[in-house]
């Protein structure tokens, strides 16, 4: 047991607050100097008193930006790296739970190891697979001597060619997978008693169904939770976008951010690019606070 005593409690309660206020430091200077005109920010110090040009400042990071369209493209990014590894973690936890087969625990630990092996790792091959998702096909047709086989018999050579770049698929399909989601699902979906798994077998209920009506429903902070998690992850990726979309019509908005960032002879109007970065921020903070009450469930549950 934990001794409380009012000493204890107002030095915690002290050290949250200057927790918070380390926290909340950087976004209140992003606030005031996107309300800032061009001299106030420049200034040094720049003064901590808001402005009365927010508006005038996020309509020009708007319109520089393109923050329409691309805060669009983010938003369809996000949600659908968000929607698909909410599926492909239930669907592959749900087989290494509830199915029987040898090498499952095997196929789980080398999931699980690739936690240690992040985008920024696997860039390159994930890259050229988008490049050409036909790639390793080609390739084995090459070593089995396949395609010199036809091309001698009809003088004709196979080329595989599918590439993802600048759509949206090759936005989202390399980044669905997740040893993060597949381990949350893991560790719920064995809490499930084997009654109710045995009631479903005898009402005549199959995998699919007991997926369906059983598993999803139960499961429903849990998805709440890694959603709204990998929505932000999602949001904030800039590297793997840069990459795969070479096209502007493509981009994210977070890509577009240094658009807004002046360059080196450039005129320092720092509070247009604070105005973009708040407004680029309000998205996954909206997403946050909405989903709030879900999200602390689905971490914190241990009861269904």
């Amino acid at each position: 047991m934990v001794e409380r005593t009012p000493i204890v409690d107002i030095l915690t309660q002290i050290l949250l607050f200057l927790a918070l206020l380390a926290a909340l430091a950087p976004f209140g200077i992003v606030a005031i100097a996107a309300t800032q005109d061009l001299r106030t920010v420049n200034q040094v110090p720049m003064p901590l008193i808001p402005g009365h040009d927010l508006a005038k400042n996020i309509v020009e990071a708007w319109a520089r930006a393109d923050l329409g369209r691309k805060i669009v493209n983010s938003i369809l990014f996000a949600g659908g790296v968000a929607a698909g590894k909410v599926v492909i973690a239930g669907l592959s936890a749900f087989s290494l739970v509830f199915f029987r087969y040898r090498g499952r625990v095997l196929i789980f630990w080398l999931i699980f190891i690739t936690l240690m092996l992040p985008l920024e790792v696997r860039i390159v091959p994930t890259y050229a697979v988008a490049a050409n998702v036909l790639s390793p096909y080609q390739t084995l047709l090459d070593l089995a001597g396949i395609s010199w086989l036809i091309e001698k018999v009809t003088s004709v050579r196979i080329a595989l060619q599918w590439g993802l770049l600048n759509t949206y698929t090759g936005l989202i399909l390399p980044l669905i997978a997740t040893a993060t989601g597949t381990f949350l699902y893991r560790q719920f979906f064995r809490t499930i008693p084997d009654e109710l798994i045995e009631a479903a077998k005898m009402d005549g209920a199959g995998a699919l169904r007991f997926l369906k009506d059983i598993l999803v429903p139960l499961s429903k902070t849990n998805m709440a939770a890694l959603g709204t998690i990998m929505f932000v992850w999602g949001w904030n990726q800039y590297l793997w976008p840069l990459l795969v979309t070479t096209d502007a019509a493509h981009g994210t908005a977070v890509m577009e951010l240094k658009e807004l960032i002046p360059g080196s002879f450039g005129i320092p109007d720092w509070n247009v690019a604070m105005a973009g970065t708040l407004v680029i921020m309000l998205p996954p903070l909206l997403v946050v606070v909405l989903m709030q009450r879900w999200f602390v469930r689905g971490l914190i549950a241990t009861e269904k």
